[in-house]
């Protein structure tokens, strides 16, 4: 007999859990790989470090990860009255006319043709008009370039501190694409890898591969909606190249695993398959808006790289999805109960398929 008793509809408040502050990663550690991994498979866990990773994998597995690269996306600035401004490039729309959708944080919203001066006074741009929850800014000068020169690497908010030299390296990965340079925020899984992790995976016989997803501040935004069916995701673009579509086809076939490295690869992998022809998938170029949350059964990763994610947040509902909702509750309590290091400069999970 078929069950017909309704599901109880999936609330953000089931993905909350209480964190000590002194288990905030606010600064990374010295050397990258140095992190430490929890093993998850199941209900089992396992303390383990980054560098054992390469034991954890096989001959012939694909690794999976993300090479955008971090604009300096954060200006401070007044407006032209006067009054104290941030800017956030969100997305660069327009090159040529050096147009950019911002987030802006200021005592009053700006007015439509108001001017600020930004990175003291050497960025200027007009407020051009909004979309949805962002303003639309015509800079005077090419975007990208004098973000490079004047602006700050866009730091998570909860490092409760200012962006330092540091972060310019260190919030960023080793193997970035510099004519990718788009996200507001970095591919966190990524930041545990070194040159010595990579050369030690190259060495077992592990595969690599790249796709692009170019994260948006969105990522740090809390849920509003009560029941998650009502969340809408906030969009951003993602590519899988054929040569990495090619790859993930050939693993499959012959039954190797295909590892995503983070939240960032996870999706733009499960939005390719949403797309893929005649069972495999193909090149995939666009924006994603893909929720990923419990019960959706993953068409193409096996194995997930993450770190640990904010609550209530959209990624730590990523990954109940792929591990189970109850294993990763146990995993993240186990974790704060051994003093793991949280969210973007903290430890990693290294998490089977459920």
């Amino acid at each position: 007999m078929n069950d017909q008793t309704p599901k109880k509809p999936l609330l953000t408040a089931d993905f909350d859990y209480h964190l000590p502050e002194e288990l905030i990663a606010r600064y990374p550690l010295a050397v990258r790989s140095s992190s430490r991994l929890l093993h998850v498979a199941g209900d089992t866990r396992m303390d383990l470090a980054f560098a054992d990773l390469p034991n954890l994998l096989n001959a012939g597995d694909l690794l999976v990860l993300n090479d955008t690269k971090v604009m300096k996306a954060r200006l401070f600035g007044v407006k032209d009255t006067g009054g104290a401004v941030e800017v956030l490039v969100e997305r660069i729309i327009d090159h040529d006319k050096h147009i950019a959708h911002c987030h802006v944080r200021s005592s009053r919203a700006l007015k439509l043709g108001q001017t600020v001066q930004l990175a003291d006074g050497n960025m200027r741009a007009i407020m051009m008009g909004r979309a949805e929850n962002l303003f639309v800014l015509q800079f005077d000068a090419p975007i990208l370039a004098d973000l490079e020169r004047f602006g700050e690497m866009p730091i998570p908010p909860y490092f409760e501190r200012d962006a330092d030299g540091n972060d310019d390296t260190r919030y960023q990965t080793v193997f970035h694409d510099p004519a990718k340079q788009a996200s507001v925020a970095a591919p966190t899984a990524s930041l545990h890898f070194d040159e010595t992790t990579l050369q030690a995976l190259k060495d077992k016989g592990v595969q690599m591969a790249f796709v692009t997803l170019h994260v948006g501040a969105g990522t740090f935004a809390p849920v509003k909606a009560d029941d998650l069916s009502d969340h809408i995701m906030h969009a951003e673009y993602a590519h899988l190249p054929q040569a990495t579509a090619d790859k993930i086809n050939q693993t499959k076939a012959c039954g190797n695993k295909v590892i995503a490295v983070g939240t960032t690869v996870t999706r733009t992998l499960e939005t390719a398959h949403l797309h893929r022809f005649d069972g495999k998938l193909t090149e995939f170029r666009g924006d994603t808006q893909i929720f990923i949350y419990p019960p959706y059964e993953f068409g193409v990763v096996d194995r997930l790289i993450t770190n640990f994610h904010l609550p209530k947040s959209t990624l730590l509902m990523l990954v109940s999805a792929f591990a189970g909702v109850e294993n990763i509750k146990q995993a993240y309590a186990h974790a704060i109960a051994q003093k793991y290091r949280f969210f973007s400069y903290g430890d990693a999970m290294l998490l089977d398929g459920k």
